[in-house]
């Protein structure tokens, strides 16, 4: 009886412990590993955000960038942290979606050893022609897809990413044929459309609307399947007919799996907070990103929704990395 007294003892003192310590936390600064490197979009994005998270905590909140292998080589430091609160980061459809299938070996199972904390912003790619090109909407475009005797050549950053299957989820609903031509990056992607080895393409808005601006490009449609005032000329695939294609960059935080729930909230609060702060969303906007900042049940849904829009194209593809 008393070994029972004595274990139930212990057992309490280490449930008060615990309480305690969440409710110090954070005590010390926090580190925010980003998989890709300096100066890209999660990259500009975090900092934004966190800068502001961090005056909400009390705590400095350090930038890590782990780039490699697509995002997976960060995001596994993420899932591989203590989980204690004091590590967590980004990542994007990637890592947490499409790699889940494209890669058969996985350092990480993102449903297993990552939480979700909030979805921060939308990047809605934007569907371009060059300025020259012949085709000014997207009916015409559908036509020219549907076309048998049309040619057309296609850019994305890379296999597997939102700006390739975003495109091959629109040639399959509308029966279109186009050649997709891989590259390492926008504007590697955008060379090639300019120079005319590319016919269109759906990139992401930083990289696309300064040359829709200036009058490079021409802008059909932004590939999101909800309205959205940060395009205000540039009407989306869903108002123009062609919906439930959704083709975004999105960018969202995540934690280990393990971390406690009452951390998690705070952190999830603090993050939140920051990113539906006027000054940051206005910064941004300013980079063509949509704030969004959602609980964590909503961003595990938009996952599942992701996997679900973006799995059957990827094994259609046969789209496989080792």
């Amino acid at each position: 009886m008393r070994k029972w007294i004595r274990a139930g003892a212990t057992a309490l003192a280490l449930g008060i412990s615990t309480v305690s310590a969440a409710a110090g936390w954070p005590d010390r600064p926090l580190t925010l590993v980003v998989p890709f490197g300096p100066g890209s979009s999660p990259d500009q994005m975090a900092r934004v955000i966190t800068e502001k998270a961090s005056s909400i905590l009390g705590q400095p909140i350090v930038v890590q960038n782990r780039p490699g292998a697509s995002g997976n080589l960060g995001t596994n430091v993420i899932a591989k942290s203590k989980p204690d609160g004091y590590t967590f980061g980004v990542s994007i459809t990637g890592p947490m979606v499409n790699n889940t299938l494209i890669y058969k070996d996985l350092p990480y199972d993102p449903k297993k050893d990552l939480v979700p904390l909030t979805l921060a912003v939308h990047q809605p790619n934007i569907l371009v022609v060059p300025a020259n090109s012949p085709i000014k909407t997207l009916p015409e475009l559908l036509d020219a897809m549907r076309d048998p005797k049309t040619q057309f050549n296609f850019p994305s950053t890379g296999t597997g990413t939102v700006a390739h299957l975003a495109v091959e989820l629109l040639l399959q609903r509308v029966g279109g044929k186009a050649v997709h031509v891989p590259y390492a990056s926008s504007p590697a992607a955008l060379s090639a459309l300019l120079s005319g080895d590319a016919q269109f393409a759906a990139l992401p808005p930083v990289a696309v609307m300064p040359m829709v601006n200036d009058g490079r490009l021409r802008a059909l449609a932004v590939v999101f399947n909800e309205s959205t005032d940060m395009f205000p000329n540039i009407p989306t695939l869903a108002e123009q007919g062609v919906k439930d294609i959704e083709g975004s960059g999105w960018i969202g935080f995540v934690a280990p799996a393990g971390i406690p729930d009452d951390i998690r909230k705070t952190l999830t609060d603090a993050l939140i907070k920051a990113i539906h702060d006027p000054e940051v969303e206005k910064r941004l906007k300013s980079q063509y990103m949509l704030p969004v900042g959602n609980q964590p049940e909503e961003f595990a849904r938009y996952m599942d929704d992701e996997l679900k829009r973006w799995g059957p194209i990827i094994k259609r593809l046969n789209l496989s990395v080792n």
